[in-house]
């Protein structure tokens, strides 16, 4: 039987993600019961006051057990933490050392969408491969560079620690966790009955790009605007190095630094971005699209639309192009 404990944090968390872990995990323990198991998970809530309430005054929840008095447990789940990252370690200022001495116990850490946020401010996740939401990438990023952020994926595993993209991709990692303790029929099961994708493993589709401008390299953020303005067109390194009087290798150091992204990269993602938004409207076909964003080779196209959608630009109009009746 696993311990599963699962964290209730002091600040405005995510409800969704607490009562759904509790939810889905205890359906499998009932789907055991139902074939005559034992029950595969005991499930608890834990954290560090009597009552937990969100900061929208909303919810309350009140966990079983304070931290400290968990002894051992095998799982050990943090949902998302909404607001200042600085101040919600401040009001859950016990919760590091506790995931580190159980980390070391060998407890296995689970976190749903920002709360790689806490588990990465505990440095456990150095070197390692994580996920997180989208939205919060660069944020992550610039915070924990050491992390080895992948936030094209829905969820990662590494060493024991497991982590989930935007949202409601917490239901997927769940699935994931179920096939992995209860195995794929179960896991099967619990897709249908939540109706959640099996075998999911991609955000990309979801990701809307901005580009990362709260650095504070004056020259660079220069360059992002000029090729937003101008991605219909053909940009080369060295147009962009000219207009900011800079020399190549220091431009492109510096732009991957400030953006995380290379020059032909963020170009690429500025110009899918916008095809996107095109096929999104539904009013011109995927060869206007293409024409519209500066490409003019088919299958140029469509392997970079692919590579940072992880979608072809028809399957991506087919989903989310507004239907004219």
């Amino acid at each position: 039987m696993k311990k599963v404990s699962i964290y209730v944090p002091k600040g405005h968390y995510s409800i969704v993600n607490i009562e759904g872990a509790y939810q889905m995990l205890n359906w499998v323990n009932a789907y055991y019961e139902q074939i005559g198991k034992q029950p595969l998970f005991t499930v608890e809530l834990v954290g560090i006051e009597s009552v937990s309430t969100q900061t929208n005054g909303l919810f309350s929840i009140s966990p079983q057990k304070h931290i400290n008095e968990v002894k051992k447990t095998d799982i050990i789940i943090i949902p998302a933490i909404h607001g200042d990252l600085e101040t919600n370690l401040k009001n859950n200022a016990e919760l590091l050392p506790w995931l580190t001495k159980c980390y070391k116990q060998g407890t296995e850490l689970v976190s749903f969408c920002l709360g790689s946020f806490y588990i990465a401010a505990t440095g456990l996740l150095d070197g390692k491969p994580c996920s997180t939401h989208w939205g919060y990438a660069n944020e992550f990023r610039a915070k924990f560079p050491k992390a080895l952020l992948m936030d094209d994926k829905i969820m990662t595993e590494s060493n024991g620690i497991y982590t989930s993209g935007g949202a409601y991709s917490f239901t997927n990692l769940l699935i994931y966790l179920i096939e992995k303790f209860a195995g794929r029929d179960v896991a099967i099961m619990a897709s249908k009955g939540f109706m959640i994708d099996i075998d999911k493993n991609s955000q990309s589709p979801f990701i809307v790009f901005t580009g990362q401008k709260t650095h504070e390299d004056q020259e660079i953020l220069d360059a992002q605007k000029y090729i937003e303005k101008n991605f219909r067109d053909k940009i080369t390194v060295n147009e962009l190095c000219n207009s900011t009087n800079i020399a190549r290798r220091t431009f492109e150091r510096r732009f991957k630094k400030a953006t995380s992204n290379t020059v032909l990269e963020y170009i690429q993602r500025v110009k899918i971005e916008a095809a996107k938004k095109e096929l999104e409207q539904g009013r011109k076909t995927v060869s206007e699209v293409m024409y519209d964003v500066g490409y003019s080779d088919t299958k140029a196209f469509r392997d970079v639309f692919k590579k940072i959608t992880d979608m072809t630009p028809i399957d991506y109009r087919n989903r989310y192009a507004v239907e004219f009746i």
